[in-house]
This record gives C-alpha cells, sequence and structure tokens, in this order.
C-alpha cells in the first residue's frame, strides 16, 4: 500500500494517506491572542480545510484527541463550539485530555483521523 504525504517539511506531514484513512497533525487555530472559543472554531476550520485537500470532510472522522491546555478553564468553552461544529448524529470516538502544549498561548490542538469516501 502506497503512502501519501501532502503539506510536508522536514518534520511533519500535515495530511497522511493510508489505506483509505486520513491522518492529520495535529491542528491549532491562527489567533493564539484569542480565548478558547475562538482557537476552537479556528482550529475547526483548518480540520476541514485539510479534510477537503485529502479528499474527505468533517462527516467521515473515526477519531479526534482534544488537547486542552486548562482542562478545567477550557472544556466547557471548546465543548460549546464543538457542539455546534458537529454534524448531528456523526459523533467521533473522542478523547479529550489536559496538556502542556508546545507554544504557552496555544489553549487548545486537536489530531483527527478520518475515513476516505
Amino acid at each position: 500500500m502506497s503512502i501519501q504525504r501532502q503539506l510536508t517539511n522536514e518534520r511533519l506531514s500535515q495530511i497522511v494517506v493510508h489505506n483509505g484513512t486520513v491522518y492529520l497533525a495535529g491542528q491549532v487555530g491562527d489567533d493564539m491572542a484569542a480565548g478558547i472559543e475562538q482557537q476552537t472554531r479556528e482550529t475547526l476550520n483548518n480540520i476541514e480545510r485539510l479534510l477537503d485537500l485529502a479528499g474527505t470532510d468533517k462527516s467521515r472522522i473515526l477519531s479526534v484527541t482534544i488537547y486542552l491546555k486548562d482542562i478545567d478553564a477550557d472544556f466547557a468553552g471548546m465543548n460549546s463550539v464543538w457542539d455546534k461544529w458537529l454534524n448531528k448524529g456523526l459523533a467521533p470516538a473522542r478523547a479529550t485530555v489536559e496538556s502542556k502544549l508546545c507554544e504557552p498561548e496555544i489553549l487548545v490542538e486537536m489530531t483527527v483521523v478520518a475515513a476516505l469516501p
């Protein structure tokens, strides 16, 4: 089976496709000064853009891992955006954990696994 990599640099590929499955690198928002709701919206927008580039969409997401800088402070705010974004009846498997992220301004990061059509 071939492995396709897109948006690759020396350290990582934003998209890896193998055997009908799409793997996205950890995604964050664009405005690191924004609060949790805006960072979550931007993160989800980036996920949708990458899924589209890979030839799939959010309705085919299999699993998501969500990393929050402060789960106590940000879980409800992240979920308020997530719940509006998610297609009804198509919730993926999901884990949400608290984690020290690579930049102190990042409040949320998500990794995604999705199926191709």
